[in-house]
């Protein structure tokens, strides 16, 4: 099958949106993936090409107030919003049942759309989406570096990303100014900055009822939550030669991994 670009629109919150998204139809259960802070469906698109999700159908879309996609209010755009568009996407293509892939602030939104709607869901990989205070390190800025300019926040919090140690971030930081509208900053971070810090996250984690795999760059080995999840079997992938963007620095062995993963996850009929 044909991989498409298609814009979708909808009307989430009384927001007129108008989603940027890459598709492909196909045989076997979709695969939806959540793009994180400052990226867009680009970082998924490869997925097309590789042959280990040869025919399989999958979708990823361009979240309000980022890439390709269009937004009639930019200030209403917050995780819950994210959430609830998320779901309105899913509902609009009838996608019932899929595989659900998010980074960063994209696999904090699955995570929030799989607790809220577990049955849609066969598996879900987490690529370093938040699960505690700690994970904060890029939202957390815009408490710790204030700005009542969202444009000057943008271009400092850039600034501050590019010097990073981190794996792959002079890369990230090059095109944030291209891929995020700064008015829909604000919302963004101080919603995934209270979410970690008061939502309880973890405990929704290890509550799905389906496989997880938490997948993060090997700089983040130090990571204080990943023997409690490994003690709730939840499958851990360390991607070598990575920090906080496995699909920039180590694409070959991200996409593995992710395939082996949902390889090995039983299908519709097998699991009800």
């Amino acid at each position: 099958m044909a991989v498409t670009n298609e814009r979708l629109d909808l009307r989430v919150d009384g927001v007129d949106l108008g989603i940027a998204m890459v598709r492909r139809d196909g045989e076997g259960v979709p695969v939806v993936l959540l793009h994180g802070f400052g990226s867009t469906k680009e970082d998924y698109a490869d997925i097309a090409l590789h042959p280990a999700f040869a025919g399989r159908p999958f979708l990823a879309y361009d979240a309000p107030g980022c890439g390709e996609t269009t937004c009639g209010d930019l200030a209403r755009i917050s995780i819950p919003f994210l959430v609830r568009t998320a779901r309105a996407v899913l509902t609009r293509h009838g996608i019932e049942r899929c595989h659900l892939v998010g980074h960063s602030m994209g696999g904090l939104t699955a995570l929030l759309l799989a607790d809220r709607e577990p049955d849609r869901f066969l598996s879900f990989v987490d690529i370093e989406g938040n699960l505690s205070p700690e994970d904060c390190f890029l939202s957390r800025q815009i408490v710790t570096h204030p700005s009542d300019d969202p444009e000057h926040f943008v271009a400092d919090f850039t600034e501050r990303v590019r010097r990073s140690p981190q794996f792959s971030s002079a890369l990230y930081a090059a095109s944030v100014r291209h891929k995020v509208r700064p008015g829909a900053v604000r919302g963004i971070f101080e919603s995934m900055v209270d979410l970690s810090d008061h939502g309880d996250l973890m405990t929704k984690f290890l509550s799905l009822p389906f496989p997880r795999m938490f997948l993060y760059g090997e700089q983040n080995s130090t990571l204080s939550y990943l023997t409690k999840l490994a003690a709730n079997d939840v499958e851990l992938a360390a991607i070598p030669h990575s920090g906080h963007w496995p699909m920039y620095s180590n694409a070959v062995a991200l996409w593995e991994r992710i395939a082996d993963f949902i390889s090995q996850v039983p299908g519709p009929t097998e699991r009800l």
